[in-house]
């Protein structure tokens, strides 16, 4: 048998030697990678609110003309102008933000698997700052990742919508729907080939800490290593986000229940004169709660799937590069030790 010094054997991995050494990865290294998560998806948070109660005290008089107006008035561009601008300069620093955050997390759960692998220990502060490095590489090759994927996607949504636009300036019965039916076909077609893309770069992040490649070096090194294992990568990939999509509702729903309830006593006291000042108080604590929970469950999000991915990452190169015998001498296990 191959050596066993972390969390996985140093040999081919099966399904299950996978999802057991992520699920040892969160039992052994759970602290840091929380820690590492929370701490950056709490600061992402705290962004939010701030830019938020920054937005509304800004623009909370247009907002309270906003409100008053009557079914017939139209709003003033005076009023309607500052609102959008204020609030579409929260959702820029909100998604910049969260990029930033699930990137450091994208590359800390490798960083920490380093160290699982090895049976070594580690730390927060390690974690962090290799992370921390790896961040502007992690965003390049998930930017350029999304960017490729899109491609096809945005070709069968064109499809689509030709097909639509056609049916309608066609007055032929006949004509209308088979253009359609031909915009969903086209639409539908490259849906595969989406996915057949986002699977071979989906071992890039991992590519990017293990090996400190740039972007475009962990993108061709991830093409390399999925080859001849396509279907295997996509099915423990899609399993892995299963679980930990199941997981994340899980988690959220007593955090709903718990808004709900606070919400329904909150709104006790309001009537058809309350300002919005009184509906947003009245409504804070669901929302904290909700954001709570998305922040929670986001940790599971963000953590396990990159956990299998990076352990599908190490069984390629254990496969094709006979990888085992170095991690077994780098973790000071001789390689002709059997069990």
């Amino acid at each position: 048998m191959p050596p066993k010094p972390g969390v996985i054997p140093l040999g081919p991995l099966r399904v299950g030697d996978i999802f057991g050494g992520a699920f040892s990865t969160l039992g052994r290294y759970g602290k840091q990678l929380l820690a590492v998560g929370a701490a950056l998806y709490g600061g992402a948070l705290l962004v939010m609110v701030t830019a938020v109660l920054i937005a509304y005290s800004a623009v909370s008089d247009h907002l309270h003309r906003l409100f008053e107006l009557s079914e017939y008035e139209d709003p003033a561009p005076r009023d309607v102008t500052p609102v959008i601008i204020a609030f579409g300069v929260v959702a820029v620093l909100g998604f910049l933000s969260m990029v930033v955050a699930s990137a450091v997390v994208c590359a800390a759960v490798p960083a920490a698997l380093q160290e699982a692998v090895l049976g070594r220990p580690t730390t927060f502060s390690a974690i962090w700052r290799r992370a921390w490095a790896r961040m502007p590489s992690v965003v390049g090759a998930l930017l350029l990742t999304g960017l490729i994927t899109m491609v096809p996607l945005l070709l069968g949504l064109g499809a689509l919508i030709a097909g639509i636009v056609g049916a309608v300036a066609v007055d032929s019965d006949g004509a209308s729907p088979a253009l359609v039916v031909a915009g969903v076909v086209c639409f539908l077609g490259f849906l595969p080939v989406a996915t057949w893309l986002w699977v071979r770069f989906s071992l890039a992040p991992s590519a990017v800490v293990f090996e400190n490649q740039g972007p475009l070096a962990a993108l061709r090194r991830s093409v390399t290593l999925v080859r001849g294992s396509w279907w295997r990568v996509f099915g423990v990939t899609l399993l892995a986000g299963g679980l930990a999509a199941v997981t994340s509702y899980l988690i959220q729903i007593p955090f709903t229940f718990l808004g709900m309830f606070t919400s329904m006593l909150g709104s006790v006291n309001l009537d058809e004169h309350s300002g919005p000042a009184a509906i947003i108080t009245a409504m804070s604590g669901y929302l904290v709660l909700v954001l709570l929970g998305q922040m929670v469950s986001q940790l599971v999000v963000a953590v396990f799937p990159p956990l299998v991915t990076g352990l599908v990452y190490v069984d390629r190169r254990i496969r094709t590069e006979n990888l085992g015998p170095v991690l077994a001498e780098a973790a000071a296990v001789p390689p002709q030790y059997t069990a």
